[in-house]
């Protein structure tokens, strides 16, 4: 069940971010008010001032459960949840700390799950709404140096499937998105990293765009990366061995390589 945008209020974590900011501009310019969360209170601050009308600054730390807590009761009404927020938790597990693995866990599954929670029965109550899980494609297939990252996205992704079978009949709809390596801005772009050529991206712009077409058309899962990408995710997907053999063969361990160093610092 597809939703109309315009004139809903919606909840936006990790606005601050690539993808976040691509998203709050695109769900606004369909008519929607956005509440823009994340920790960077000044740079909500200049994306409200951007926005104009129809746009309130959340600042919250959703490794902090009584932020989370605190969230929902400082949004108010909630038509459409977008769980955007995410840590790159890049790395092999062993060179984590215990409060890093922790901390990885609360933003990207746990905040999503208490922030579903508590939204989701305000939306059955008015009979309309939406859940949006930000995944990745790494929340279909696990590569080396992302078994705490995927962990977590695959986590996303049952609660998703799951939650839309619960909420079945109720007019709340349940969306996940899994985006591959995005150009520009976010992450993968921010930790500098280099794919091989044969290799696509996609942009922040094309992951927001995917993403309201998935709330308005109530699309279950919508992937967002180039066709290799995405045959290579199915292949993970159905062949796990044989996927992870090819990636070893075609650079793969390489590119995990370069994405932890660059993210080390977000742990």
């Amino acid at each position: 069940m597809g939703l109309d945008l315009h004139g809903r209020r919606v909840l936006l974590t990790g606005a601050s971010g690539g993808i976040g900011l691509a998203v709050a501009r695109a769900l606004h310019s369909r008519g929607a008010t956005v509440l823009a969360s994340a920790r960077r209170e000044d740079v909500l601050r200049r994306l409200c001032a951007e926005l104009g009308d129809r746009a309130e600054a959340l600042p919250a730390d959703l490794s902090d459960g009584a932020d989370v807590a605190a969230l929902v009761g400082r949004a108010g009404t909630v038509d459409v949840l977008v769980a955007n927020a995410g840590l790159p938790a890049s790395g092999p597990l062993l060179g984590f700390e215990h409060e890093q693995i922790d901390r990885a866990l609360d933003v990207n599954l746990r905040a999503p799950v208490h922030l579903a929670r508590a939204l989701a029965p305000g939306m059955v109550e008015r009979g309309s709404g939406h859940l949006v899980f930000v995944s990745s494609l790494s929340g279909k297939t696990a590569s080396g140096g992302s078994s705490l990252y995927s962990a977590t996205k695959f986590g996303m992704r049952g609660l998703a499937i799951g939650l839309r079978e619960d909420l079945a009949d109720t007019g709340v709809g349940v969306t996940t998105v899994f985006p591959g390596f995005i150009r520009d801005a976010g992450m993968f772009h921010d930790s500098a990293a280099k794919l091989p050529p044969f290799v696509g991206t996609r942009t922040p712009e094309q992951v927001a765009e995917a993403l309201a077409q998935g709330i308005e058309r109530g699309r279950l899962e919508v992937d967002v990366a180039p066709l290799p990408v995405r045959i290579g995710a199915a292949l993970g997907g159905l062949a796990p061995a044989v996927s992870s053999a090819v990636q070893r063969r075609l650079g793969g361990a390489d590119v995990a390589d370069q994405m932890a160093r660059g993210q080390a610092d977000k742990r």
